[in-house]
């Protein structure tokens, strides 16, 4: 029955949901290996995982919270990074369900499901492909994260494979096309030079608020 409401997907489509959910598993591994080795207890990341499902801001805010940031500051600056999804739920409004459905289609909304939802040529489509890879991340983003954790116990460096790099190179990866722009790469540049600069001044998890500045940033 579950899998008929999938049936109206092509192939393709669920391979592509199928490779980017086992990417997404790939990154929570990194996420729950850093986590164990910043000293975070074990239920910390996988609590996150679920209840959170925010793979930049989990990232930002164990990050934050290991470099002596207060908790709140690192959880302001992931629900800044989470803003996005503002937008997000009006693009998808109508397939996230209705009543006790929706809270469940919000919570599983983030940019894969989104992207895959929208791109879907009837309603149909758009709403079985958005369900699929939504559900897809919230089974594996908990799982990597379950896994990474459990390697995170017994490496006590995790980047000496790389595993800390993981998250930053897939970032980088799909940012740079968008640094094409003038514009874009602008205000990027300008944010990352703001944050830089007030490093040594400012408390940490700060200054990465500030980079926001940046998208004030125009060319001339």
């Amino acid at each position: 029955m579950v899998m008929q409401r999938f049936s109206c997907l092509s192939g393709d489509t669920k391979k592509a949901i199928f490779l980017v959910c086992l990417a997404v598993g790939v990154v929570g591994v990194s996420y729950g290996s850093l986590a164990m080795a910043y000293g975070f207890p074990l239920w910390l990341p996988l609590v996150l995982s679920v209840f959170v499902l925010a793979g930049a801001s989990e990232f930002m805010f164990i990050g934050i919270v290991a470099s002596g940031g207060h908790p709140l500051a690192a959880a302001a600056a992931g629900l800044l990074v989470n803003a996005r999804h503002i937008p997000f739920g009006v693009a998808v409004r109508e397939l996230v369900g209705k009543r006790a459905a929706a809270v469940l289609g919000s919570h599983i909304m983030n940019d894969e499901s989104v992207v895959f939802g929208l791109a879907q040529a009837t309603h149909e489509q758009r709403k079985a492909a958005f369900w699929l890879c939504g559900l897809g991340v919230a089974l594996v983003w908990p799982l990597g994260a379950l896994i990474g954790s459990a390697i995170g116990t017994l490496l006590p460096s995790p980047e000496a494979i790389g595993l800390d790099a993981v998250f930053p190179a897939i970032l980088l990866a799909l940012v740079i096309p968008a640094l094409k722009n003038r514009t874009t790469l602008i205000r990027a540049t300008s944010g990352a030079a703001i944050s830089l600069a007030a490093v040594p001044f400012a408390p940490v998890g700060l200054p990465v608020l500030l980079s926001l500045l940046g998208v004030v940033m125009r060319k001339k």
